[in-house]
């Protein structure tokens, strides 16, 4: 007698913060494939650079439904990417960030969206740093993602409609 183990649902968002043009009917695809159902796209224009276009999207899936959407997209030029999928029974929430020069950042979340870092992985960071503060603070932003969000930042902003202001250091 087998047994039928019931589909553990969850629901994401993916947030496609700037992507060229000509990648739209590609990203279009490749969500219809990964979730089995016409996907309709509202690109707008990315102001933050010219020619780009950004779009919003939420979905319903089984759990994990997050990793194979990000993996559909990763390694196409020019696009910069969140996946988030909510914490289902038996599953963490998750968010995995893209960028063209970073690659894939996977993430941990909290319910409150805070990225968690598990014990093992907080052991094996103190214990590579070896007590010395620079690296540790280096291995921490590795494993938060702090570089990814950092670039990812001025598309997010951009893409609440709020303009775009460009910080530069003086001196």
């Amino acid at each position: 007698m087998s047994v039928v183990m019931p589909r553990v649902m969850t629901r994401g968002v993916v947030f496609v913060h700037s992507a060229p043009l000509a990648l739209c009917p590609h990203i279009n695809w490749a969500l219809e494939g990964v979730l089995d159902t016409r996907v309709s796209l509202d690109w707008v224009p990315q102001p933050v650079e010219s020619g780009l276009v950004r779009t919003e999207f939420s979905w319903t899936g089984e759990a994990g439904t997050g990793a194979l959407i990000a993996s559909a997209m990763r390694g196409w030029d020019g696009l910069r990417y969140e996946v988030v999928e909510e914490a289902s029974r038996g599953s963490d929430g998750m968010r995995w960030t893209h960028t063209p020069s970073l690659g894939i950042h996977q993430a941990r979340l909290s319910a409150n969206g805070d990225v968690v870092v598990n014990e093992d992985r907080l052991r094996t960071v103190v214990e590579q740093a070896a007590g010395n503060a620079a690296v540790l603070a280096a291995e921490l932003d590795r494993v938060l993602g702090s570089a990814w969000d950092d670039e990812l930042e001025v598309y997010r902003h951009a893409g609440e409609g709020a303009p775009v202001t460009w910080l530069h250091k003086v001196g």
